[in-house]
């Protein structure tokens, strides 16, 4: 069966009664939903309400406890993700599962063929390039994947689940790391798709694209469906009210205060940047915006000491460092770093969260000729704990047990604790809910007006252009002069993350 066949309205996915425990966690509490032919559903819910422990029961990742799963009319043996794969199941993660080194074709058809086989590439390639006229996913088959961009490694992943005969795609977070044309493109993509009868379970935390998607919502909280309505018959803010369980105040941010430089960059070449220059100004939130892999992350390792530079000056409030600009010398200079992946550079998973709070100071504030004041560190985890809102057993919990956005809380407590005069917050809030998004923001805007110098990196334009006094825009290393909130509109933010007119900008 092809996506175009069944008849329209037809329940192609049933999930009754779901309940998943992990020891006295009940992670899932008799979830049922429905997914119709040629429906887009989203799929929503604060961090650790459910929704990835659905999915992973869905795939046959985890077995569920109670309920069962119907794919087509036929049940879904548990816990067999070939299973779901074979009944017509795909799913495209926020991370793309691609290899670089292989062609868009190869990677296509990487994992149901052999790709040393000559035999059938030609069908292969033939029936690509239909599936991309059809849907409307330009691609080159010959292309190596590492030359193409983000959107376009999107449309292979899309593609690929197509090439598998999905007739049910689920999108996990598909805008994450997309400009809004390339947004615009994936959601005209998705209009095709539905109109063809496949049916589409969209997982975002991004509530204006749900609302221009989705046909309905379904909301989970703490492993139960707490509300499922018509896109069209709410809004936003009822869906975030859904979501937390409170109705969460329209955040308006007004302008900063403004204050002096606390670090400059001139003329700064390093990895991956060229001739970079840059003011962060105390009382004031400077926006990045870019396309990620363009120089975002040499930026933050580059003011956080993590990356030399090649050339060019740094200085801290009118100062160049006496020394090199390393780690431990910006820590002393009062950079605080909100690091990009909170998993792999923000936490050590198997440290305790005291253990965890102590990473970047404990030499520092808790060690006295080589002995750690472990009371200290527990109090001072406790701290951060009641003071930032982190949800957990206490001090001794292992970190990796936490959810994301506890994690993050966790992270910017510990940075906000030392009160840092330059502040790199980057992907702040990526993958938070709504919630904890909301409260991340506002310990940002109090620390800008508390005088600090706040650098924001993010690809995502709405928190750019809501929190942002200042804002520069990063292509392929370069970066753009400032511009004023207010002066470039989205469209044109997105223009010059694509790296059109950015000659003009530079």
């Amino acid at each position: 069966m092809t996506p175009t066949e069944g008849p329209a309205g037809e329940v192609v996915l049933r999930l009754d009664g779901i309940t998943k425990r992990f020891g006295g966690l009940v992670a899932n509490d008799a979830i049922s939903l429905t997914l119709r032919a040629g429906e887009v559903v989203a799929l929503l819910g604060e961090n650790g309400a459910g929704k990835t422990t659905l999915m992973n029961i869905l795939f046959g990742h985890y077995l569920a406890d109670q309920g069962s799963v119907t794919v087509f009319g036929k049940p879904l043996p548990p816990g067999q993700p070939r299973a779901a794969l074979q009944a017509g199941v795909g799913m495209v993660h926020q991370h793309f599962t691609l290899a670089d080194n292989l062609t868009v074709l190869e990677n296509i058809r990487l994992g149901t063929e052999p790709l040393l086989s000559f035999r059938g590439a030609g069908a292969a390639r033939a029936r690509v390039l239909a599936l991309a006229q059809d849907f409307g996913l330009a691609v080159h088959p010959d292309a190596r994947l590492g030359s193409l961009s983000v959107g376009e490694r999107q449309r292979i992943e899309i593609l690929k689940a197509l090439y598998r005969n999905a007739r049910i795609l689920i999108l996990d977070e598909p805008t994450a790391v997309l400009t809004p044309q390339e947004s615009d493109a994936l959601f005209a993509t998705l209009k095709k798709a539905t109109a063809r009868g496949l049916s589409i379970i969209f997982i975002s935390h991004k509530l204006q694209e749900v609302m221009a998607v989705a046909d309905r919502c379904i909301v989970l909280r703490q492993g139960r469906v707490v509300g499922e309505v018509e896109t069209r018959g709410t809004s936003r803010a009822g869906l975030a009210a859904m979501m937390v369980g409170e109705t969460l105040a329209e955040a308006k941010v007004a302008p900063g205060p403004g204050g002096p430089v606390r670090l400059r960059l001139a003329e700064v070449s390093a990895p991956g940047l060229h001739r970079v220059s840059l003011e962060l100004r105390g009382g004031t939130i400077t926006g990045l915006a870019g396309v990620s892999g363009n120089g975002q992350a040499a930026l933050a390792d580059l003011i956080g000491g993590a990356l030399a530079p090649l050339s060019g000056r740094i200085e801290v409030d009118g100062n160049r460092p006496s020394g090199a600009w390393t780690p431990q010398a910006a820590i002393g200079a009062g950079v605080g770093r909100i690091p990009e992946d909170r998993h792999k550079t923000g936490t050590v998973a198997d440290f305790t969260l005291a253990e965890n709070t102590a990473l970047e100071t404990y030499r520092s504030r808790f060690a006295r000729r080589g002995v750690m004041d472990w009371r200290a560190v527990r109090a001072h985890a406790r701290a951060v704990i009641d003071g930032y809102d982190v949800r957990c057993e206490g001090p001794d919990q292992r970190i990796r047990l936490l959810s994301g956005g506890n994690m993050q809380k966790l992270i910017l407590g510990r940075v906000m604790e030392e009160a840092p005069g330059i502040l790199i917050a980057n992907q702040p809030v990526r993958g938070l809910d709504v919630g904890a998004i909301a409260y991340v923001h506002a310990r940002l805007v109090a620390a800008r007006d508390a005088g600090a110098a706040v650098l924001l990196i993010s690809e995502d334009l709405d928190e750019i252009t809501g929190l942002s006094d200042v804002i520069h825009v990063i292509s392929a290393g370069r970066l753009s002069r400032g511009f004023a909130r207010g002066e470039l509109t989205q469209a044109g933010i997105g223009l010059l993350m694509a790296g059109q007119g950015f000659e003009h900008a530079a």
